[in-house]
């Protein structure tokens, strides 16, 4: 579950990075930024607390 979290936190960097770096595609980095933002809080609630 969590390489699939970190395989989906790398193509949502790589969106928001190439929605920012492409003229006109600004709405794909915001997009991209939210899906970051969305998958860390959905992993880091589903995370292992035990020590």
């Amino acid at each position: 579950m969590l390489r699939l979290i970190g395989l989906l936190l790398v193509v949502w960097l790589a969106v928001t990075v190439i929605g920012a770096v492409l003229e006109g595609l600004f709405w794909l980095a915001v997009v991209g930024l939210l899906l970051f933002v969305a998958t860390a809080v959905i992993g880091w609630s589903k995370r292992d607390t035990r020590v």
